[in-house]
């Protein structure tokens, strides 16, 4: 069978302006591309379609040219919240033009909306909520479409949701991701600028699920089980990357990398051991880490540890973020610097019970860290987060799919005066750390580090400034 895997473009970034973020960091597809290698597996021609790729098609039209150029029999789609939108547009233009190709759609939307999706929207054959690996195998296989776990489909006029697929037992049964249908990579698909000093680099995640029930994070896809890849495994699909595509840097981007210690003290032995020639970087959560795992990490070629904080309100982490303290905080990004680690924050505004003063709170902690980076995410409910049962009561809620990106304020917190007022805040605060003055320091200390960073900057300035520009006040002149 002839299958293409599309990852829609989605909106990214704010209404009315460029979207710049591929430009700054573009990801690939693992979900796709980890599907695409159990289908080429299984004998089937796979092409898979980026819409975010480097030099990709803008428009519904021009993209929906581009996948039938492929003449598939199949196309899947795997969409967040804001991308949804975009894959349906596409599949109705497919449907209109070749009605016998079969279109699915999988991702983390779908996994959280299940078979209420298929009743708004029309041109869709299959949902497949969860896992799809083995999900679309037995389909593109020919198997009897009643008889497939973990598919939602239309019998005549009537929605039928098969019995849920069980979790994959072993994931280094996977093969590796299929990096190799991703035109342009790895050269074309960008780390976050300054996070990496070797290139190229590329993104990997070795566990799947989380143990932890957040309010904001969405579990649809994977539940809060807790599975994992094994060290030989994780160390032969970094080998891969560097032997095959010439990788030097990875972003490892496992909500839980160091929760299993045994796993990460054999893969930090083997990387020690037998040296690949890269670097990475890993999250760490707070108060499940300590100086010999952060050494482990060094020797291994960690250059920078992520921290998930979210706030420095103690009310704000009770209620989204349980089990995180602000001592617990300090303490752990002062065992990150003292093993010689770059340490970087992670941040979360506007989430129920934002205030102007826990935001003003969340901005002196963060200077008083003295983080090497950090990232400000704009809170954005999610159907599969806790959350999103209650977000009608907590504040006012747009449910625009389309805005619904973490680059925009969708929710409103009852206790902010407006989102202009909202965005206002954010930009500031965003503003403040990169003008900081002990930042500013450090970073001027590494800077020919990032000579890569810089270049790829320079190339594309003019979008560059106009992203910076977005951080000023109205009016400002500076």
């Amino acid at each position: 069978m002839r299958i293409v895997l599309v990852h829609p473009a989605g909106s990214n970034w704010i209404p009315g302006r460029k979207d710049i973020t591929a430009t700054a960091n573009r990801m690939a597809p693992l979900g796709l591309l980890s599907i695409a290698a159990c289908l080429v597996r299984a004998g089937h021609e796979v092409s898979v379609h980026d819409c975010l790729g480097p030099g990709a098609a803008a428009g519904t039209e021009e993209n929906v040219r581009l996948i039938l150029g492929h003449h598939p029999d199949m196309v899947g789609f795997s969409a967040t919240t804001s991308g949804f939108l975009d894959g349906w547009e596409m599949a109705r233009a497919i449907k209109g033009a070749r009605p016998g190709v079969i279109t699915v759609f999988g991702g983390v939307h779908v996994s959280a909306l299940g078979g209420a999706l298929l009743e708004r929207f029309d041109h869709i054959d299959y949902l497949c909520p969860g896992e799809g690996e083995a999900t679309l195998t037995e389909l593109a296989a020919g198997e009897d479409p009643a008889r497939i776990d973990g598919l939602i489909r239309r019998v005549g006029e009537e929605i039928t949701v098969n019995a849920p697929r069980a979790a994959l037992a072993n994931l280094d049964d996977l093969p590796f991701p299929a990096y190799e249908k991703l035109a342009g990579f790895p050269r074309g698909y960008n780390l976050p600028l300054f996070s990496y000093i070797q290139f190229p680099g590329a993104t990997m995640i070795t566990s799947r699920g989380c143990t932890y029930q957040c309010s904001y994070c969405d579990r649809s896809v994977f539940k809060r089980g807790y599975r994992w890849n094994s060290p030989a495994y994780i160390y032969e699909h970094m080998r891969h990357l560097r032997m095959r595509f010439g990788v030097r840097h990875l972003n490892i981007y496992d909500d839980l990398f160091t929760a299993n210690r045994p796993r990460i003290a054999e893969l930090c032995a083997m990387l020690t051991r037998k040296p690949l020639g890269m670097q990475f970087n890993c999250a760490v959560r707070v108060g499940q880490t300590d100086a010999d795992l952060l050494a482990m990490l060094k020797d291994a070629g960690c250059l920078m540890v992520s921290l998930g904080i979210e706030s420095a309100d103690p009310e704000m982490l009770r209620r989204h973020k349980a089990g995180v303290t602000l001592e617990e905080v300090r303490k752990t990004v002062e065992m990150i610097r003292q093993a010689g680690l770059r340490v970087k924050g992670l941040f979360m505004m506007g989430l129920p019970g934002e205030t102007e003063a826990s935001i003003r709170r969340t901005g002196d902690f963060v200077l008083s860290l003295k983080l090497d980076d950090m990232n400000m995410t704009k809170f954005t409910p999610f159907p599969g987060a806790p959350i999103w049962k209650t977000i009608g009561q907590e504040g006012a809620f747009e449910e625009d799919w389309r805005l619904m990106n973490c680059l925009n304020f969708v929710f409103l917190p009852k206790e902010i005066a407006s989102r202009e007022r909202l965005d206002q805040l954010y930009n500031e605060f965003v503003k403040r750390f990169y003008s900081d003055p002990g930042w500013r320091r450090r970073f001027r200390s590494r800077i020919w580090e990032h000579r890569h960073s810089l270049w790829h900057m320079v190339k594309h300035l003019p979008d560059f400034m106009a992203a910076r520009r977005s951080f000023e006040p109205a009016g400002s002149t500076e």
